[in-house]
Protein backbone atom coordinates (compact mmCIF):
# COMPACT_ATOMS: atom_id res chain seq x y z
CA UNK A 1 0.00 0.00 0.00
CA UNK A 2 1.97 2.99 -1.18
CA UNK A 3 1.47 6.88 0.71
CA UNK A 4 -1.56 7.68 -1.58
CA UNK A 5 -3.41 5.28 -1.04
CA UNK A 6 -2.94 5.89 2.67
CA UNK A 7 -4.16 9.38 2.43
CA UNK A 8 -6.77 8.68 0.25
CA UNK A 9 -8.54 6.01 3.23
CA UNK A 10 -7.93 8.85 5.70
CA UNK A 11 -9.88 11.61 3.14
CA UNK A 12 -12.53 8.63 2.40
CA UNK A 13 -13.41 8.19 6.17
CA UNK A 14 -13.53 11.95 7.18
CA UNK A 15 -15.75 12.25 4.56
CA UNK A 16 -18.03 9.26 5.04
CA UNK A 17 -18.25 10.06 8.90
CA UNK A 18 -19.57 13.53 8.01
CA UNK A 19 -22.23 11.74 5.48
CA UNK A 20 -23.12 9.20 8.14
CA UNK A 21 -22.09 6.24 6.20
CA UNK A 22 -21.69 3.71 8.65
CA UNK A 23 -20.89 1.13 5.86
CA UNK A 24 -18.35 2.40 4.15
CA UNK A 25 -16.36 3.24 7.10
CA UNK A 26 -16.95 -0.69 8.31
CA UNK A 27 -15.66 -2.11 5.08
CA UNK A 28 -12.10 -0.28 5.65
CA UNK A 29 -11.89 -2.76 8.39
CA UNK A 30 -10.54 -6.41 9.01
CA UNK A 31 -12.57 -8.55 10.56
CA UNK A 32 -9.99 -8.72 13.71
CA UNK A 33 -9.60 -5.09 14.05
CA UNK A 34 -9.14 -3.14 17.14
CA UNK A 35 -10.14 0.22 17.64
CA UNK A 36 -9.78 2.37 20.85
CA UNK A 37 -11.83 5.79 20.36
CA UNK A 38 -10.95 7.65 22.28
CA UNK A 39 -7.55 7.01 23.64
CA UNK A 40 -7.88 6.14 27.42
CA UNK A 41 -11.18 4.11 26.77
CA UNK A 42 -12.01 0.52 26.46
CA UNK A 43 -10.80 -1.27 23.37
CA UNK A 44 -13.22 -2.24 20.98
CA UNK A 45 -12.16 -5.71 19.38
CA UNK A 46 -13.29 -7.01 16.08
CA UNK A 47 -15.71 -6.25 13.09
CA UNK A 48 -19.20 -6.50 15.34
CA UNK A 49 -17.44 -3.97 17.94
CA UNK A 50 -16.46 -1.47 15.46
CA UNK A 51 -19.88 -1.91 13.18
CA UNK A 52 -22.30 -0.73 16.39
CA UNK A 53 -20.04 2.28 17.40
CA UNK A 54 -20.24 3.49 13.71
CA UNK A 55 -23.99 2.71 13.12
CA UNK A 56 -24.62 4.82 16.27
CA UNK A 57 -22.04 7.85 15.18
CA UNK A 58 -24.20 7.35 11.53
CA UNK A 59 -27.05 8.58 13.72
CA UNK A 60 -25.24 11.75 15.45
CA UNK A 61 -25.01 14.03 12.30
CA UNK A 62 -21.23 14.48 13.12
CA UNK A 63 -19.38 16.18 11.09
CA UNK A 64 -15.02 16.13 10.10
CA UNK A 65 -13.27 18.73 8.79
CA UNK A 66 -9.34 17.96 7.99
CA UNK A 67 -7.33 20.05 9.66
CA UNK A 68 -3.65 19.54 8.28
CA UNK A 69 -2.38 16.85 5.75
CA UNK A 70 -2.36 13.32 6.42
CA UNK A 71 0.97 11.99 7.30
CA UNK A 72 1.53 8.39 5.96
CA UNK A 73 4.17 6.32 6.87
CA UNK A 74 5.29 2.75 6.93
CA UNK A 75 1.88 0.68 7.37
CA UNK A 76 0.25 3.61 8.89
CA UNK A 77 -1.16 6.96 8.69
CA UNK A 78 -2.15 9.69 10.84
CA UNK A 79 -4.30 12.49 10.35
CA UNK A 80 -5.90 15.88 12.14
CA UNK A 81 -9.40 17.08 12.15
CA UNK A 82 -12.08 18.98 14.36
CA UNK A 83 -14.69 16.94 15.09
CA UNK A 84 -18.12 18.26 15.81
CA UNK A 85 -21.64 16.97 17.23
CA UNK A 86 -23.97 19.61 17.72
CA UNK A 87 -26.78 17.75 19.25
CA UNK A 88 -24.31 17.08 22.08
CA UNK A 89 -22.44 20.40 22.01
CA UNK A 90 -19.47 18.67 21.49
CA UNK A 91 -16.59 19.80 19.56
CA UNK A 92 -12.88 18.16 19.69
CA UNK A 93 -9.57 18.20 17.60
CA UNK A 94 -8.53 14.84 16.61
CA UNK A 95 -5.85 12.52 15.29
CA UNK A 96 -6.45 9.62 14.02
CA UNK A 97 -4.11 7.01 13.47
CA UNK A 98 -4.72 3.95 11.29
CA UNK A 99 -2.70 0.82 10.88
CA UNK A 100 -2.92 -1.29 7.90
CA UNK A 101 -2.78 -5.14 7.42
CA UNK A 102 -1.04 -6.81 4.33
CA UNK A 103 -4.71 -5.99 2.20
CA UNK A 104 -4.70 -2.47 3.19
CA UNK A 105 -8.00 -2.97 5.41
CA UNK A 106 -7.65 -1.00 8.77
CA UNK A 107 -6.05 -3.40 11.85
CA UNK A 108 -5.59 -0.97 14.43
CA UNK A 109 -7.78 2.67 15.17
CA UNK A 110 -6.11 4.87 17.88
CA UNK A 111 -8.28 8.38 18.38
CA UNK A 112 -6.22 10.98 20.10
CA UNK A 113 -9.40 13.91 21.68
CA UNK A 114 -8.19 17.07 22.39
CA UNK A 115 -11.06 16.62 25.22
CA UNK A 116 -12.42 13.36 26.20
Amino acid sequence: MNANEKVAIANRYIKAISEGDAETIIAMYADDATMVDPVGTEPRVGIDAIRTLYEQAATMDMKLVSTGPACPADGSVAFPFKMSVPAFGLEADVIDVFEFNDEGKISSMKAYWSKP
